[in-house]
């Protein structure tokens, strides 16, 4: 009888760990935050156009929000406001934001928007973890 019982309570244990596991990979996300300088700092209709061009990237595949919007200039010598916009997507995980950044619509606004009006990005890419 012990020896059924054994491989019942490791199988139950193993379903155990996956099923949090799971639980806790559904905490989590994977956030892309872009930092754009344009050529031209502070030209109103060169932001506008690169907030415009990530509302986009709502339609590819796999993202579940994007937001942009202008630097807040700040006097906090902590606060980087040297930057013209800041993009930001979610992912659900890493694959997602690799397909996203391979996708014809990311790169053709990478080519035709980004590189002809900025003169300096900066990318920062983590795991969030949703409380």
């Amino acid at each position: 009888m012990n020896k059924i019982r054994l491989p019942v309570v490791l199988i139950l244990l193993f379903i155990g760990c996956v099923s949090t596991a799971t639980k806790a990979a559904e905490g989590t996300q994977v956030k892309h935050i872009v930092l754009c300088w344009l050529k031209e700092s502070g030209n109103p209709a060169h932001r506008h156009k690169i907030i415009e061009t990530s509302r986009s990237f709502r339609k590819i595949p796999r993202v579940l929000k994007v937001s942009a919007g202008e630097v807040i200039p700040s006097d906090r010598e902590i606060v980087d406001d040297s930057f013209d916009v800041a993009i930001m997507l979610t992912f659900a995980n890493t694959d997602d934001m690799n397909a996203y950044l391979e996708h014809p619509l990311h790169k053709d606004a990478v080519q035709k928007v980004l590189l002809p009006l900025v003169r300096k990005i900066v990318v920062y890419d983590y795991t969030e973890v949703v409380f």
